[in-house]
Order: C-alpha cells, then sequence, then structure tokens
C-alpha cells in the first residue's frame, strides 16, 4: 500500500515548541553580532546540526540550484564554507561569483537568509582550514571527484577506504582543489516565526552612501 504524500503533508504541523519574543528594535546595528547571539541559541535549545545551511548558486546559463553544506565561519570577512573548485557548485561560483545562504532553526521557528558576492580564498588558508577538521572531512576531500559521474558503490568504497588510510597515515596530505569560499553579505534577513503568523521578518542591507553601514527594514511577513 503506497503513501499518500498529500494526506501525510496535511498532517504535519509545524513549530510544535513555545517560540522565542524578538524584538526587532533591540537589534543589534551589525547582522553579524545578531547572527552569533541567533546561532549560540540554536545550539542551547538542542536544534540538530545547527551549522548546516542552504547555499544557492546559479550555473552559466543562470538556472538556479541549491544543496545543504557546512558554515565553517562568519566573521567580518563573510561567511564561509568550502568545496572542490572542480565540484559543480565550485564550476558555479567560478562562472558567476554570487551566491546565497540559508539557516532554518525549527526548533526556534528562525530562519536567517544571506546573500551576496563570494570570493575563493587563497590555497593556504583553504588546506589550513581543511587540516583543522576532522580525520573524515580530510578523507572525504582526498577522495575528490566530486560531482563526477560514480560508475559503481565498489569503486566508492574502494577509493574512500585508500583516502581514509592516507588521511590517518598523513593527517596534513594537501588536497590542492579544496578551496575556502567567503560570501561576503549586501543582505542579511532574521526572520522570527510566530504562531499567529504574525511573523518578525528583519532585513540588514549593506550600504556605502555615508561611509560602511547597515540599513535595517522591517518586511511584511
Amino acid at each position: 500500500m503506497g503513501t499518500d504524500l498529500h494526506e501525510l503533508l496535511r498532517s504535519l504541523r509545524v513549530w510544535d515548541v513555545e517560540l522565542p519574543a524578538f524584538d526587532p528594535a533591540e537589534a543589534p546595528a551589525d547582522p553579524l553580532a545578531l547572527f552569533t547571539a541567533w546561532f549560540a541559541q540554536a545550539v542551547a535549545a538542542g536544534q540538530v546540526e545547527p551549522h548546516t545551511m542552504s547555499l544557492a548558486t546559479t550555473d552559466e546559463e543562470g538556472l538556479p540550484d541549491v544543496r545543504t553544506v557546512m558554515l565553517h565561519g562568519a566573521d567580518t570577512s563573510g561567511w564561509s564554507f568550502a568545496t572542490h573548485r572542480g565540484s559543480r557548485k565550485g564550476r558555479q561560483l567560478a562562472a558567476r561569483p554570487y551566491a546565497a545562504l540559508g539557516f532554518y532553526w525549527p526548533a526556534q521557528g528562525r530562519q536567517v537568509r544571506v546573500r551576496g558576492p563570494v570570493t575563493a580564498a587563497p590555497s593556504a588558508e583553504s588546506q589550513a582550514d581543511l587540516h583543522a577538521r576532522s580525520t573524515g572531512a580530510l578523507a572525504a576531500a582526498l577522495t575528490g571527484r566530486q560531482s563526477e559521474v560514480l560508475t559503481s558503490l565498489e569503486e566508492l568504497a574502494r577509493e574512500s577506504q585508500a583516502a581514509w588510510d592516507r588521511a590517518q597515515e598523513e593527517p596534513d596530505a594537501p588536497v590542492p582543489s579544496w578551496t575556502l569560499y567567503r560570501l561576503r553579505p549586501d543582505e542579511v534577513e532574521f526572520f522570527q516565526g510566530d504562531a499567529a503568523r504574525r511573523h518578525v521578518r528583519l532585513l540588514y542591507r549593506r550600504t556605502e552612501a555615508e561611509g560602511p553601514g547597515w540599513v535595517r527594514e522591517l518586511l511584511w511577513p
């Protein structure tokens, strides 16, 4: 007996938890400070994998693409993530170096959206970021060939095991294609869900008109 997808969808509910209040009048002047606070609160609330995010890019023809990746950091230079230069997203970023990020933390009914131009970090910095991570992360990077056609799962198992062996023997093994990317935001939006559907949306827009800074605006939900 098959699953009735529409019936299953209608049975689901969102935010079956007590949602925090958010007063945008008390928000800091810089979005990074608010992101850091919300991220820490998501961790404290038990949000599973709060450091995962959707990364949206466009290909050479302007067609959109999206996938889930891991946040590697966020500071005054931007929000960072990493991948192989030759992967699908790496090729797309080379052709159109502009992207958007989306965080969703249902434990608190919150979303954060970030978009802006993307730049690649120098090779030395990219390698340092990789080698600061786990053995598994290095093994995955050493496996390589991301987004290429795979002939069989047996081939994947064989190449992955070889990569794990090398990662354990050479924790500083270089992966020249591994690249750290930074998105410098033009806009950052914070969304606080509300059970009565009076969601609060606060948008930060970068402005250079009167010196570097941010303009804050409320948006209709």
